[in-house]
């Protein structure tokens, strides 16, 4: 089993619509030319316990699980989901400074498409072995060009807003690290830009690991 390549509401039906117009327009017209599809659906939200890594930061009792990028400042910034049913009683591996209180984990909980609800206790990242993702790719590499792939990505934050956490070209495909994603991102990259060209990576897995 391949590992992924990586650093690390409902949709309505019109969407589905949508995205049959626009990956008929995509296969005419050459990526990115219908300027729809991508980014315009919402994913699901996930049913059940999900898993999350990245650093918890506490701010005077403002709490979040940032996923995406942290400034190496200290204490650090980020930007990230709120983090609900949070505790640091009895927890290795957090750092204060200030009313600023840090730390990496890996998080067990639920994810409502807007917070993270904690629900079991915390696992220290440093001590976390995740399950490997196999590689959707199967060793294929992507159809992009430089050009290409640099155009979508400049393009992604706008279009995908606070979902968004990084980007990044490898051998041919534009790897685009979202908070959650049940399949819908991807489908619709798959139709606006064809396939072999953006990968999409959830950061909230609906897996152990």
């Amino acid at each position: 089993m391949r590992r992924v390549p990586g650093p690390l509401g409902i949709v309505a039906a019109g969407a589905f619509v949508l995205l049959a117009a626009t990956a008929c327009a995509a296969s005419s017209s050459g990526p990115g030319a219908s300027g729809a599809s991508f980014g315009a659906v919402t994913p699901v939200p996930p049913e059940g316990e999900v898993t999350a890594t990245g650093t918890v930061l506490d701010m005077g009792g403002e709490v979040q699980l940032c996923l995406g990028p942290v400034a190496e400042s200290y204490p650090p910034q980020c930007t990230g989901i709120p983090l609900d049913g949070w505790s640091w009683d009895g927890l290795d591996g957090a750092e204060t400074s200030g009313e600023t209180t840090w730390g990496a984990y890996a998080v067990r909980g639920t994810y409502d498409g807007e917070s993270f609800t904690s629900t079991q206790p915390p696992v220290l990242l440093a001590l976390y072995d995740p399950i490997p993702l196999p590689d959707p790719t199967d060793g294929r590499p992507g159809k992009g060009d430089e050009a290409t792939l640099s155009a979508i990505q400049n393009e992604l934050p706008d279009r995908l807003g606070d979902s968004y956490l990084a980007s990044a070209p490898q051998d041919g495909r534009l790897w685009v690290d979202v908070v959650w994603d049940d399949g819908t991102w991807q489908d619709a990259a798959n139709a606006e830009y064809g396939e072999d060209l953006v990968g999409v990576r959830s950061a909230i897995r609906d897996m152990d690991g």
